[in-house]
């Protein structure tokens, strides 16, 4: 009871404006401490997803090994690393990566899993594009750290692109803005959006822009639809 008190006076505090500094202070620090031990929560659950992630992600790249045996390195589809400590540094990040997504998506959204099947979808295609490019005049030499970050920058990229519906849901419910303001900017919207796709694609290739730019834009139109029922 006591702590439910607090949190009522906190939030009554905070509608307010009557919190002091100190208080702003203790409440981010609190704030803080609830991010980090989500995290950590999070990466001890994503340590025991490494080895099933590692394989979900090499397994285009196998396909395209397989698929290309011209271009596949003597060692097939596993990856190289270079330094002593790049297999250790490159599995952390992994396992933090995960700990950040991981309860990211359980309590955010599912739009963000949905960006990431898109990208895993479209990676066969941005893999084929840029790997076989050269031709037969050059064999590609695929590091783990490279691919990896690769393939969490495509990601990334799609998860969070496809949260930009409930950023412009959440600024029509504050009524920053409106459907009719969103149904005027179509135009500018599409090009942002394009301009958007081609510089947040770590791959730049047109497969990958092209499975952004079309869920994107549904989703502005999603949007416009949504706020002239919240209007309603």
């Amino acid at each position: 009871m006591r702590v439910i008190s607090r949190f009522r006076r906190r939030s009554e505090e905070e509608r307010t404006g009557s919190m002091t500094v100190m208080e702003h202070l203790e409440e981010l620090r609190h704030r803080l401490i609830i991010a980090i031990i989500a995290v950590a929560l999070g990466s001890i659950v994503g340590w025991f997803l490494y080895d099933p992630f590692m394989r979900l992600i090499l397994e285009p790249y196998c396909d395209f090994v397989t698929s290309h045996p011209d271009l596949a390195p003597a060692e097939g589809c596993r990856l190289n690393f270079l330094g002593i400590v790049d297999g250790l540094v490159v599995k952390l990040k992994i396992v933090l990566y995960l700990g950040v997504v991981v309860p990211f998506i359980v309590s955010a959204t599912v739009l963000f899993l949905m960006g990431a099947v898109f990208a895993y979808v479209t990676l066969p295609k941005a893999l084929d594009f840029l790997l076989g490019f050269a031709g037969e005049f050059a064999v590609p030499l695929i590091t783990f750290d490279r691919y990896v970050g690769f393939v969490t920058l495509v990601t990334l990229a799609f998860g969070l692109s496809f949260l930009f519906p409930v950023v412009l849901v959440f600024l029509e419910a504050v009524h920053i803005l409106s459907p009719r303001l969103l149904s005027s900017w179509r135009r500018w919207a599409i090009l942002g959006i394009a301009i958007f796709s081609a510089v947040i694609t770590p791959s730049s290739d047109p497969y990958t822009m092209m499975a952004m730019m079309i869920p994107m834009y549904l989703f502005y139109e999603g949007s416009i639809i949504i706020g002239r029922m919240m209007k309603r």
